[in-house]
């Protein structure tokens, strides 16, 4: 096995943070890297990156589908609707990351998502501008390749201009980490058994185009 890459119980090798557990494999396996044009899954994937800061993303990921049914299945229309009420009901939800700042964060950012939808017309359309081009990316994507990729120069701009547009808890390493998830960069290292289908599926993808 190339440095990085572990064997998992069914001696397939992946990227070693998802051969820790059954929840990280099936994770690493059919959803880590492969594009996403889905705006209710974009939107969910910035907001649950924003709630893991400070914390693992396996405590989220096993806490999704609280949050999913607490945010309305990251519907941000609904989302963007919500009231002081909503945010105390949602501070006593034991089944997601009570912290009232990231809480209140995902109602705004829910609230930006609709105007960048008016003005781009989806989510996805303005996230997948921000695909960063084959000169930022390392030539081998290696175990320390990847360790030094917290965030790049189209993380930070995507950061930036979120920012700039009233979007919160999406700092540059937070745009990265979603840009990883999303599809926007192919981050399994080489040797792992995810690489090629990732490398397929991007093969095939059109990113969607601003109008």
């Amino acid at each position: 096995m190339r440095a990085g890459v572990v064997a998992g119980p069914d001696g397939q090798g992946r990227c070693w943070w998802g051969a820790e557990s059954d929840d990280y494999r099936a994770y690493h396996d059919d959803e880590w890297g492969f594009p996403v044009t889905d705006d209710r899954r974009l939107f969910e994937k910035i907001c649950l990156e924003g709630f893991q800061s400070g914390l693992s993303w396996l405590t989220i990921l096993r806490k999704r589908e609280n949050f999913r049914e607490a945010f309305r299945g990251f519907a941000f229309e609904e989302v963007a609707r919500f009231t002081k009420r909503d945010v105390t009901r949602l501070m006593k939800d034991a089944g997601i990351v009570r912290h009232r700042g990231k809480i209140e964060s995902t109602i705004n950012n829910a609230q930006r998502a609709c105007a960048l939808v008016e003005e781009c017309g989806s989510l996805a359309a303005y996230f997948w501008q921000f695909e960063p081009p084959a000169r930022e990316r390392p030539r081998r994507m290696t175990k320390g390749a990847l360790t030094k990729l917290s965030k790049t120069p189209a993380s930070t701009a995507l950061s930036k201009d979120l920012k700039k547009r009233g979007w919160s808890y999406v700092g540059p390493t937070t745009a990265y980490a979603f840009m990883q998830a999303m599809g926007l960069v192919n981050d399994h290292l080489e040797g792992c058994r995810a690489r090629a289908a990732v490398e397929k599926a991007r093969g095939r993808f059109t990113p969607p185009r601003l109008p």
